[in-house]
């Protein structure tokens, strides 16, 4: 009997052909999220489950869906995924990492230097008739080379982005769950804990994943902490950033501004303050957005469930105690 693939999102041929080779593949097809009551019964008979960050994974799912033994999830964080859940009825789950790690990084840097130079402020008042003469004054900015640099979390990616950082001669601070020894000594980054670093830096950049010990890891009290110039950029998780605290921050000119791919709730509405903040730029969760990274992404997902189909380990497990 083939083995029945639900997917929750449209993903390119080159992902799903290997699925279709390997049996019958049910497509959510449309752009927006799946809604819940359709996830839960299109998992009813499947096998595999090829899934979003946007998807919840949890008790309610897995119920519905009594002949499911692996989940891909396409992305590296999977705070939307019950894994011990997952683990306890013997079901595989893998993720993507490592393909989208360079990827994330240029964004990451690129909200740095869009904060610190007034992108997004610029680009609108342009585009809206706004733009006069050019002034001495106007639209200064702060720099970012020679700067210090403090990154929460310095795994795969914060790595990458301290490579670039490097490249722009900033001083490199980092907090993180252990030593990261090979950017020691690569790019001079020093590990400090977590006060230092927010008192130290002239960016703040959030990378660690999220999980009940770093939601919310950024309210007033670290707020308080910062530089008044400082910015905070967050490209992991919405969560771990307090939206309520920042919002205050920004306005209070307590922080300098934010640079922010992910938000809480996410999609962000359209009547959330932060959005008539002209020192806040927000993008909407793009740091893996290239055709490239995304494609690999889709595939690893996609090749993670052939193997196990297959017999075979699939090259990114989580809980790999399943496969033993």
């Amino acid at each position: 009997m083939p083995a029945t693939i639900y997917v929750t999102r449209q993903l390119p041929e080159v992902a799903l052909a290997p699925l279709r080779a390997r049996g019958v593949v049910r497509v959510w097809d449309r752009e927006d999220i799946i809604p819940r009551a359709t996830l839960l019964d299109g998992v009813h008979d499947a096998d595999a489950l090829l899934c979003m960050v946007t998807e919840r994974i949890d008790d309610e799912l897995l119920a519905h869906a009594p002949r499911l033994r692996i989940v891909a999830n396409m992305a590296v964080g999977y705070d939307n995924v019950n894994v011990p859940a997952l683990t306890n009825r013997g079901i595989v789950f893998t993720n993507t990492p490592g393909v989208l790690t360079e990827t994330t990084a240029d964004l990451a840097f690129a909200l740095i230097l869009g904060i610190a130079r007034r992108i997004g402020e610029g680009e609108r008042m342009v585009r809206a008739g706004r733009w006069g003469a050019w002034s001495p004054f106007a639209f200064l900015g702060h720099d970012v080379h020679h700067a210090t640099l403090g990154i929460i979390g310095l795994g795969r990616i914060g790595t990458e982005v301290a490579k670039r950082a490097h490249g722009f001669d900033m001083r490199i601070l980092y907090t993180n769950r252990g030593r990261n020894a090979a950017a020691e000594e690569r790019f001079g980054c020093t590990r400090v804990e977590l006060p230092s670093l927010l008192r130290e830096s002239d960016f703040v950049l959030v990378l660690t994943p999220l999980s009940a010990d770093t939601r919310h890891l950024l309210s007033t009290p670290q707020f308080h902490m910062m530089k008044h110039s400082a910015f905070l950029i967050n490209a992991a998780r919405g969560p771990i950033v307090d939206a309520r605290a920042l919002y205050a921050a920004l306005r209070d000119g307590l922080i300098a501004g934010a640079a922010l791919d992910v938000t809480d709730p996410e999609p962000i509405p359209s009547d959330d303050p932060l959005l008539t903040l002209e020192n806040c730029l927000i993008v909407p969760h793009v740091g893996s957005a290239s055709i490239a990274t995304r494609t690999r992404m889709a595939t690893l997902a996609a090749d993670n469930i052939v193997a196990f189909l297959n017999g075979t380990r699939p090259p990114t497990p989580v809980n790999s105690e399943v496969l033993s």
